[in-house]
């Protein structure tokens, strides 16, 4: 951890309370003891950790049970960047105190700048559960996941992870760690299913994925069309080949999609996502019935997927039935307020009726989120590989 990062999030508040606690003994101790007291409030309240130091030390001496005073010497020496001076005082600050899980949090990283990244890990584990302020919490949460990639313990990170983003769902590093766990846990998953059968219907429909991701579309098809014959009612294999062929400008292809959109609606007639595909391609082909049929099937199986509620309302404009489209898509906007079609087509039926200002107010909506789809769109271009395009004569496509 960034030691200048960590002051950001230690701060004053993590020292103990300045009232330390006095020692029983004889007088002279307890003078002294009071003394060095004294003088390590003023130098707190100065700002002056350097000075207070040596008096903490020496209180320490006097009174090697007072947790108070290890504990702060040790976020002293912490920050000083003494690490090797700070750890014991944090660990019998810990050891003698109970529920000082920043104090322990500290003595993780400590421990984990000397090599002891077993002690850290326990540290951190100890403590994570219990921290409450969010900065402390962030930061030991990715300590723990480091650690956890280092050692393969990814189901554990994964853990974490998951904990971060729900108290962190925009923090980059937080949504990078997550991609770097969940892609190494891909790749490790891959590798196991090699090993375990090289030649399953899983297997090819993996292949099938990374040759997509690749932008290999023909490679892809020739791996899902393996799958489908070692197990044609493989969950949704037969949709996902529908949708490369779907990609291609050969009518040929296209109508190939249709037969594999309807072979995964034979498979699962409670698949939405298919039904909702094919109310797409007949309300292409004008087959508007047809369309609106699919389309309400879809939105009946999935009430919450604006995709289905979306293409039904376009279709009952096209059957001229404008009040039940915008029932609809008022809808869609609460359930997807960052949909600029919704909002544009919204829009357009607002202003047929003469609500003016709503027209207004959908139209700027649509110009927002269609600018930051854009945005969005320019990002994932500059790292998409561009798709080869599908053909029936490609040797490998057959």
């Amino acid at each position: 951890m960034n030691l200048n990062r960590s002051i950001g999030w230690i701060g004053a508040g993590l020292l103990l309370s300045t009232g330390l606690c006095l020692a029983q003994g004889a007088a002279d101790t307890q003078q002294q003891i009071a003394e060095h007291n004294r003088k390590i409030q003023q130098y707190l309240q100065e700002k002056k950790p350097d000075l207070a130091i040596p008096e903490l030390q020496a209180l320490v001496a006097l009174d090697p049970n007072n947790v108070d005073a290890r504990g702060n010497l040790g976020v002293l020496l912490f920050f000083k960047g003494d690490c090797a001076d700070a750890t014991p005082q944090l660990r019998a600050a810990t050891t003698q105190g109970a529920g000082l899980w920043r104090i322990q949090v500290l003595l993780g990283i400590c421990e984990r700048r000397q090599g002891e990244t077993a002690r850290a890990r326990a540290d951190f584990e100890t403590a994570f559960p219990h921290l409450e302020d969010e900065k402390v919490r962030l930061e030991t949460g990715m300590e723990l996941i480091e650690i956890y990639m280092s050692t393969g313990d990814l189901d554990k990170a994964a853990a974490i992870v998951e904990v971060l983003r729900a108290h962190n769902p925009t923090s980059v590093g937080v949504l990078y760690a997550a991609y770097r766990i969940y892609s190494k846990m891909a790749g490790e998953a891959m590798l196991s299913l090699s090993m375990v059968n090289p030649d399953s219907a899983e297997m090819h429909r993996v292949m099938a994925q990374e040759e997509t991701r690749q932008g290999n579309t023909n490679g892809a098809i020739a791996q899902y069309r393996k799958a489908i014959a070692i197990d044609p009612h493989l969950p949704g294999v037969h949709f996902e080949l529908a949708e490369l062929l779907n990609t291609s400008q050969d009518a040929k292809v296209r109508n190939e999609a249709m037969q594999e959109y309807r072979a995964a609606l034979a498979a699962n007639p409670m698949d939405e996502k298919t039904e909702c595909r094919l109310g797409e391609i007949d309300a292409e082909k004008g087959n508007i019935p047809q369309a609106y049929e699919e389309y309400s099937r879809a939105a009946e199986l999935a009430p919450t997927d604006a995709d289905a509620k979306l293409g039904l309302a376009n279709v009952l404009v096209e059957m001229n039935q404008p009040d039940k489209a915008l029932a609809l898509l008022e809808e869609i906007v609460l359930l997807e307020p960052t949909n600029a079609t919704a909002h544009y087509r919204l829009g357009m039926l607002y202003h047929k009726k003469g609500r003016l200002e709503d027209a207004k107010r959908e139209v700027e909506l649509y110009k927002k989120y269609k600018a930051m789809k854009e945005k969005l769109s320019a990002l994932y271009k500059e790292m998409q590989i561009r798709p080869s395009e599908i053909r029936l004569d490609e040797p490998d496509a057959k």
